[in-house]
């Protein structure tokens, strides 16, 4: 498995869902060459769950265009597997799927800087703010609460050790 075949397939355009979805799986068998991919398209169709006319269409149109090349062939149960290798080159000449950076200059909604109105459910409004909101007051510890805590943790635990003695 290559990180590096997969993210370079993962970051192309290939034309299609189907033929993407197709060269992911094959990068992900591939070493970092972008060599040594041997599974039957049977294997593919299984896991990709597309239909097996698709997949020997689409592996067929990969070696036309020269994405996909044979390098051998490998024996198993029904005979042989092709062992195919991605040519990377071809793979970095395909168009990027990542969107360049253009300033339009339109902008979404700016930032509110004041509470909210919180979220409405039935007609019931939400609290004004978040409890994650970075201006909620969390109130500091004193020691009433702590010994409030430590009290109930020594409940909790005397009636632990009491079910077990029952056990």
């Amino acid at each position: 498995m290559s990180w590096r075949v997969a993210n370079a397939c993962a970051e192309r355009k290939f034309g299609s869902a189907t033929r993407k979805q197709v060269i992911m799986f094959l990068a992900d068998k591939a070493s970092d060459d972008g060599s040594g991919i041997w599974c039957s398209k049977g294997t593919i169709q299984r896991h990709t769950e597309l239909g097996e006319t698709t997949v020997k269409r689409t592996i067929r149109d990969f070696l036309k265009e020269g994405i996909l090349v044979e390098t051998g062939a490998r024996g198993c149960k029904n005979g042989f597997t092709v062992v195919y290798r991605i040519d990377l080159a071809r793979i970095e000449a395909l168009e990027l799927t990542a969107e360049p950076d253009i300033e339009t200059g339109a902008t979404v909604d700016p930032v509110q800087t004041g509470p909210g109105s919180g979220a409405t459910v039935a007609g019931v409004p939400g609290p004004p703010r978040p409890p994650n909101h970075p201006k909620t007051i969390h109130k500091p510890l004193t020691r009433e609460r702590v010994a409030a805590e430590d009290e109930e943790a020594e409940k909790v635990l005397a009636c632990y050790q009491a079910h077990l003695r029952q056990l």
